[in-house]
C-alpha cells in the first residue's frame, strides 16, 4: 500500500502529519508513504529537519492567495496551477491507493485530483472551526477526522463520513515525572513555575506585556519562568531578562516542550490546535490569550477548555499590562483554583489520536 500525505509548513499543521506517519510506520512499516510540503516550508528549517526525519518528502509550488489584484497576488495565483500541474504529475508518478490532507492549501489541488483519479481520500481538521481548505474538501472526501466534536456543527456532510480522532500529538510528548522535568531546567521544586509561549513562531504582544507584567509583579522571588519567545524577540529578551531578578530560562524554539509542560504550574500562551491538544494532553491550567485574526479559529478553540473548566481566556482585545498582572497573582495565591483546574481536564479521554487516525486511514483501504 501506498499513502501521501499533504499537509502546510506551520508547526500546527506539521506536526500532526508527521505523528500520523510515525504511528502509520509503527503499525505498519511496509507501507510506503510520501509527505507533500509547500516550497515555502523550506525557509522553516527546524520544521523541514523533523519532516525529513519521518518519510520521503516532496515540494510543490503554492502560497496563500488573497483577495486583490495586485502583481504579487496574481503571481500567486499562476503559482497555484504551478502547484496544481505538480500535483497530478507527484500523483501519477507515486501512484497512492490514500492521499491523506492536513488542510491548508496544500491539501486543495492534491485532494482535488486525487478526487478525480478515484483515489481515497482522508481530511483531518486540527480546530474546531475547520479551515477553508478542508471545508471546500469535505463534499469530495471519502472521510473527515476532527479533532473535536463541535467540529461536525460546522461540516455541511453526512454525519457518516466524520470520525472524531483528536489531534494527533508527536511520540516524544509522553508525560515524563516532575522532579525530571524540574531537573531539566535546574529549577527549584518549592517555586511557581510559568510557561510562556506564543507558537511555533512567538508572539510579540504576549512577549512584550507578559515581561511587562513580571516587572510589576511583587512577589517575583517566588516565580520561575520558562519562556520560548520565537526567534525574533529572543536576543531583545535576553537583554531586557539581564535587568530583572528572577530564575528564567529563555529558547527561540524547545524541542523538548514536554519538559516545560509538566515543569510549569500555569501556561500562558496562544490558542493553535497543536497547543490546545498539548494543553489537554498534559492536563495544564492556563491563561489562554487567542491570536485575535484568521476567522477566530483560536477562540473557538480556546472556548473548548474554558467551557470545561480547564482554562481562562484573556481576548486581546482585553489584554493589558495589568489584565495580565492581576490574573498572575489570581493563581499564585490560589492553589485550589490550579488543582481545579488541573482536574477539569478528566473530562477530555486519553490521547490516541494518532492511532485513530491511522486505523481511519487504512480502512479506506480495505472499503
Amino acid at each position: 500500500m501506498k499513502i501521501l500525505v499533504a499537509t502546510g509548513a506551520s508547526a500546527g499543521h506539521i506536526f500532526p502529519a508527521l505523528s500520523f506517519l510515525e504511528e502509520l510506520k509503527a503499525k505498519s512499516p511496509d507501507i510506503e508513504t510520501l509527505l507533500i510540503l509547500p516550497r515555502s516550508s523550506r525557509e522553516r528549517r527546524s520544521l523541514d529537519a523533523l519532516a525529513l526525519c519521518a518519510s520521503n518528502i516532496k515540494y510543490i509550488s503554492l502560497s496563500n492567495i488573497r483577495l486583490s489584484l495586485d502583481l504579487k497576488n496574481i503571481l500567486t495565483i499562476l503559482r497555484f496551477f504551478k502547484g496544481s500541474l505538480e500535483s497530478i504529475f507527484i500523483l501519477f508518478n507515486f501512484q497512492p491507493d490514500i492521499v491523506v490532507g492536513f488542510g491548508t492549501l496544500v491539501s486543495l489541488p492534491i485532494i482535488f485530483f486525487a478526487w478525480v483519479f478515484r483515489i481515497k481520500t482522508l481530511l483531518h481538521e486540527q480546530n474546531v472551526i475547520p479551515g477553508r481548505a478542508n471545508m471546500l474538501l469535505a463534499k469530495i472526501a471519502d472521510r473527515i477526522a476532527v479533532s473535536f466534536l463541535k467540529t461536525e456543527d460546522y461540516l455541511k456532510v453526512s454525519k457518516n463520513k466524520i470520525v472524531l480522532t483528536g489531534n494527533p500529538l508527536r511520540q516524544s510528548l509522553a508525560p515524563v515525572p516532575k522532579a525530571q522535568a524540574l531537573e531539566f531546567f535546574q529549577f527549584s521544586q518549592n517555586k511557581f513555575t510559568i510557561l510562556v509561549m506564543g507558537g511555533s513562531l512567538g508572539s510579540h504582544s504576549i512577549n512584550n506585556i507578559f515581561f511587562k507584567s513580571l516587572s510589576l509583579l511583587s512577589c517575583r522571588a517566588r516565580l520561575q519562568v520558562i519562556h520560548l519567545a520565537g526567534l525574533k524577540d529572543y536576543e531583545l529578551l535576553r537583554d531586557d531578562y539581564k535587568g530583572l531578578d528572577i530564575d528564567v530560562r529563555l529558547y527561540d524554539f524547545l524541542k523538548e516542550v514536554q519538559y516545560a509542560y509538566v515543569a510549569s504550574d500555569l501556561i500562558i500562551c496562544r490558542a493553535g490546535a497543536m497547543t490546545i491538544s498539548e494543553l489537554i494532553n498534559f492536563e495544564a491550567p492556563a491563561i489562554i490569550i487567542p491570536y485575535p485574526f484568521a476567522c477566530a479559529h483560536q477562540l473557538a478553540n480556546a472556548k473548548v477548555l474554558e467551557e470545561a473548566g480547564c482554562a481562562i481566556i484573556i481576548e486581546e482585545k482585553n489584554l493589558s499590562v495589568q489584565v495580565l498582572q492581576q490574573n498572575i497573582e489570581l493563581f499564585l495565591n490560589n492553589p485550589d483554583k490550579l488543582k481545579n483546574m488541573h482536574a477539569s481536564y478528566h473530562c477530555f479521554p486519553q490521547n490516541h489520536a494518532a492511532d485513530l487516525l491511522v486505523d481511519a486511514a487504512l480502512s479506506l483501504g480495505s472499503s
